[in-house]
Formats: structure tokens, sequence, C-alpha cells
């Protein structure tokens, strides 16, 4: 089975940072488990300086994703006329296709999180 591009990886990385620094510690916090958040601060420090950054943050990765959208979903798009490597396209097509949403997905969640749970709570 022909393996998806390496940028699909890339996004999946991008998008589940958002919910490292974001998404993750909020949650937490919202429901209760505010000790957790702190003993997670203090175990890895770089979380505190991610989500400083967090507008940055979901600013560029959700750029990565609708590049990345735009690049699998554009018009015009075809799989070489070769019987072998169009199959081998076409998986990988599909592979891109489940990245982006998944990738989508966690971005949205982390977004909420992030940015509109935070006044839901008060």
């Amino acid at each position: 089975m022909e393996k998806p591009q390496t940028w699909s990886w890339v996004l999946l990385f991008t998008t589940s940072g958002t919910l490292i620094c974001c998404a993750i510690p909020i949650t937490l916090v919202s429901i209760g488990l505010g000790a957790v958040v702190a003993s997670m601060a203090s175990a890895a420090p770089w979380i505190v300086t991610l989500s400083l950054y967090k507008g940055w943050m979901f600013t560029i990765s959700g750029a990565l994703i609708a590049l990345s959208a735009w690049a699998v979903y554009r018009p015009g798009r075809s799989c070489p006329a070769d019987r072998e490597l169009a199959a081998a396209c076409a998986r990988a097509d599909v592979w891109n296709r489940r990245f982006i949403r998944v990738s989508a997905g966690l971005w949205g969640i982390g977004f909420f999180s992030a940015f509109a749970l935070p006044y839901l709570s008060y």
C-alpha cells in the first residue's frame, strides 16, 4: 500500500500541537482538573510557551490545513495514465483526504477549546 505524502504527517503534527498547547489544558481546567494541568506544565514547561503563542499556532496550522485542502481538492487534479501509478495515486489521494479531515477536526476541537470554551465556562 502506498504511504501518504510527508506533508500529511506535518499537518497532523501541527494540529496535534494545537491540542497539546491549548485544547487539552483548557478542557482539563474546565472540568476541574487544574492540578493535572499544573503538573503537566511543570513536567513539560514548553507547553506554557506554546500557549503564549496560541494565536500564531492556530493561524499557521489553519493556513497549512487550508493549503493542503486546496492541493488535494483543487479542480483539474488527475492521476497518471499508467494503471499501477493510477492505483497508487488513488490510494494516496484517499489517505491524504483522510488526513485532511482528521487534521481539520483536531484543529476545530482545539480552536473551540482555546477560544470559545473559556468564555462559555464563565
